[in-house]
């Protein structure tokens, strides 16, 4: 090309370009019918849920005709009618148990693969328990693990298929989730960049920790206040700082949540986000949600009974050694065995916790000068060497033998076996916003404090310990907190 060409099309001013490519036109229809938030809601419940439907009775059915096949091959004609009897209850028992796992929600809320088979283990559960109950006659129990097994097959597979259809639909319509970035400046600046070719997810607006050049299209809310006025208007937030301050973090989840907006952080390297937008722009950028620390429904009702079953052992188990530590308290000081410690349990709610007496009567007037020789940083007051703890109270103390009457607020519901522990109400009274919402869930009488240091952890890693606590919860983890807390006692580390 000539020189002098080359100089004149270089000084042409840059023509303003459509946003996108005009030749990718939407279908009409398709885009109007995705503009209808109530008929797209019921258009994806009811696809999924005929699709968990088919899924279910194929896994009952095939489960028939395989037993059949191997012990009466003459029978097989008759496995259809039998599904059909086996599959109205198990059905029902499934929906319910689905919705109520929010797998029926909108595409960015709903749970995944990991939920789908922990509900249909639940389901499985729970018509096998009404099964007994109605006292139906079985040989043997292979309807019901047979099943399972074809149900985690058959339903997880429709589901995928089923949100690889539904992708390719919605990227047809044109459909994007409104985002709105929170971070620094520069990140959100990234994340914008990396997320601006996405056809999943719509830069919408943002909020600005530090100073950030206005982006093209996109929204300032200057603040969280801001923002939460106009949560109807978004799908979900983003943050965009991997440094983000955790006390924050939590606030920001349980506004969003409380108006069923998802929160995701977005990684903030900027090298993986340009690498990403220039490639495989916005597709790509990995997205990972935060829950609110909350235990409710079925997980509720898991962790109850094992509370109830487990603190009614245990009082069984120890029962001697709580009268040997009454008659100690009795006969090596005055006043009462038992000390009621008025303490917030879940949502803040006072209750008296149960402990034995471990100081002299009256012990908690007497704290006010001892204030200044606290050796715990933050909320939680320590001593060791504290003068108002009595002879028989320091061995209780030592090998926490002076929790044991805790069991029996587990068994009122006050408290769980495992969980956060509840503090003094002075120590509650001087906890940050972020601290608090520990108070979620029941408090426990042992947990990952005990196991991971005690009183030796500054009281932001104690909080930080509660909330990974909360977020990988299971009767597993709470077994296993359980048998690990008997060598920390042992250890007497950080027990004071």
């Amino acid at each position: 090309m000539p020189e002098g060409l080359v100089k004149e099309l270089r000084e042409i001013e840059p023509v303003s370009l459509p946003d996108r490519d005009v030749r990718a036109g939407k279908p009409l229809i398709l885009r109007s019918i995705l503009r209808f938030d109530t008929l797209r809601a019921l258009i994806r419940i009811g696809s999924l849920g005929a699709l968990d439907l088919i899924g279910l009775f194929l896994a009952i059915y095939t489960a028939l005709v395989v037993k059949a096949a191997l012990r009466s091959p003459d029978q097989l004609d008759q496995m259809w009618t039998q599904a059909n009897e086996y599959f109205p209850l198990a059905a029902l028992v499934m929906l319910l148990l689905f919705a109520r796992s929010g797998l029926y929600r909108d595409r960015a809320q709903r749970p995944g693969f990991s939920r789908v088979i922990a509900s249909l283990f639940q389901v499985t559960l729970v018509v096998l328990v009404y099964a007994e109950i109605e006292g139906e006659p079985f040989q043997s129990y292979y309807i019901f693990y047979a099943s399972l097994f074809f149900a985690l097959l058959y339903v997880s597979l429709l589901r995928w298929i089923f949100e690889r259809v539904s992708g390719v639909v919605l990227r047809a319509a044109g459909y994007r989730r409104r985002a709105v970035l929170i971070g620094s400046g520069s990140n959100i600046q990234a994340v914008s960049h990396a997320l601006g070719d996405s056809n999943v997810i719509e830069p919408y607006g943002f909020v600005a920790r530090t100073p950030v050049a206005l982006l093209d299209g996109l929204r300032d809310f200057r603040s969280l206040e801001q923002l939460e006025r106009n949560f109807d208007s978004i799908d979900e937030v983003l943050i965009t700082d991997s440094d983000f301050p955790q006390a924050e973090a939590v606030e920001l989840v349980e506004r969003c949540h409380h108006h069923g907006v998802s929160v995701r952080v977005a990684p903030s390297t900027m090298e993986i986000l340009m690498d990403r937008a220039e490639f495989v722009p916005g597709q790509t950028l990995p997205l990972f949600e935060l829950k609110p620390p909350m235990l409710d429904g079925v997980e509720f009702a898991v962790k109850r009974s094992f509370d109830i079953a487990g603190a009614a052992l245990l009082v069984v188990l120890f029962a001697p050694v709580m009268i040997a530590a009454a008659l100690a308290i009795k006969l090596t000081s005055r006043g009462p065995v038992f000390y009621r410690s008025m303490r917030p349990g879940i949502g803040g709610r006072s209750f008296a916790c149960l402990k034995f007496r471990t100081m002299v009567a009256g012990a908690e007037h007497m704290q006010d000068p001892l204030e200044g020789r606290n050796e715990v940083g933050g909320a939680i007051f320590k001593m060791r060497d504290d003068p108002r703890v009595t002879r028989a109270g320091r061995f209780l103390r030592r090998w926490s033998l002076d929790e044991l009457p805790q069991l029996f607020n587990v068994l009122r519901g006050q408290m769980s076996l495992v969980g956060p522990r509840p503090l003094p109400k002075r120590d509650y009274n001087r906890l940050e916003d972020w601290h608090r919402k520990r108070y979620l869930v029941l408090p426990g009488m042992t947990g990952l404090w005990q196991v991971s240091g005690r009183s030796e952890l500054d009281f932001d890693e104690l909080v930080r310990l509660d909330f990974l606590y909360l977020e990988r919860w299971s009767v597993f983890l709470d077994l296993t907190i359980l048998l690990k807390t008997i060598p920390a006692v042992f250890r007497s580390r950080g027990a004071w």
